[in-house]
């Protein structure tokens, strides 16, 4: 992903807002894919490649310049929960991940052959929530030291930095430990990588006192680490509602000026309606008060720019009729 050279992604980043995409494995699941297993979206990938390819393409063709891979949820812990031995499930990690990537890249082909402008591939690292944390990618308590979080990640973020992908996207980061774990990790790969994390309310039920990083670690500690990890190239938040995610860019924003390093920020909100982990359903908008209802991404677009964000897109439930609208809504302020 980098020999010294900034990639094409990176260097348009610097100069205008690109369009990321919507939620792969909520699309997927729209198109009819079963993603309630281990590999939640990466079931599609292992079984149904076509439809993930598909999926990347409604994306582009709604104005979506960078495909995210379907690798959020491949992980060799994943592979075995589904029985495999530890051996096989090593090597049909390997697999997937870098069918994610070609996968990804062909539909990136297919869209600049079309359009004649580039389009692009970020590859996708989900938390270790993901995986083995049974869902704790919502609050980052993983009872894992950074060196264990390192060991995790090492082999996937390996994987991904030999696959061609125009960035590594470490994407849904709840935790101050991971966020060290995987600056150590794409240093150590020589990646260029984009990190992107969840936010709580600092105060429960409003955003009237901001956020912090889903572990309550205040996010200017976060803007530290990416200042200080070359291979960071831009920072984030996703996978939260629209307002939380303003909140949360305008406090990193804040935090890299002071750290001495202001760096282009990235946003994909979801679509508004809340995820009930626990019963493992989608409440509506309305349900989630007044953090819960907040603008569409659309609707917010101005206010992400102004913020100092030039990725952005959308997460879960964000599909391509979303991205379309968010990219109508960024053109003319480009």
């Amino acid at each position: 992903m980098t020999d010294g050279h900034t990639s094409p992604l990176l260097s348009a980043v610097t100069e205008r807002s690109v369009i990321l995409d919507g939620g792969l494995g909520t699309r997927l699941e729209d198109r009819g894919n079963d993603i309630t297993g281990s590999l939640w979206s990466a079931q599609a990938l292992k079984d149904d490649p076509q439809s993930v390819r598909e999926a990347h393409a409604e994306f582009f063709s709604a104005g979506a310049e960078v495909a995210t891979t379907c690798s959020y949820q491949v992980s060799v812990d994943a592979l075995v929960a589904q029985g495999m031995t530890h051996a096989d499930a090593t090597a049909e990690s390997d697999l997937l991940l870098r069918r994610s990537v070609e996968i990804a890249r062909e539909a990136a082909n297919a869209a600049a052959e079309q359009s004649g402008a580039p389009h692009w591939v970020a590859a996708s690292v989900g938390p270790y929530g993901a995986g083995p944390g049974d869902g704790t990618e919502y609050d980052g308590a993983y009872g894992l030291s950074v060196d264990e979080l390192a060991n995790w990640h090492r082999d996937r973020t390996g994987i991904l930095a030999d696959t061609g992908a125009d960035v590594l996207f470490a994407e849904t980061v709840p935790s101050i430990r991971e966020i060290e774990a995987l600056a150590r990790e794409v240093t150590a790969a020589k990646v260029d990588a984009l990190l992107s994390v969840t936010v709580l309310p600092r105060t429960p039920g409003t955003l009237a006192d901001g956020v912090t990083l889903s572990d309550g670690t205040d996010l200017t500690e976060v803007a530290r680490i990416v200042a200080e990890t070359p291979a960071f190239r831009t920072v984030g938040v996703n996978c939260v509602s629209t307002n939380a995610a303003l909140a949360g860019v305008r406090a990193l924003g804040e935090g890299l000026a002071e750290a001495g390093r202001p760096l282009p920020l990235s946003v994909s909100p979801n679509s508004g309606e809340l995820w009930d982990h626990v019963n493992r359903c989608w409440l509506p908008r309305a349900a989630g008060g007044a953090i819960g209802s907040a603008p569409q991404i659309q609707d917010a677009v101005p206010d992400f720019l102004d913020a100092g964000v030039r990725l952005i897109g959308g997460c879960c439930r964000v599909t391509p009729r979303e991205i379309a609208e968010v990219a109508e809504a960024v053109t003319p302020l480009r």
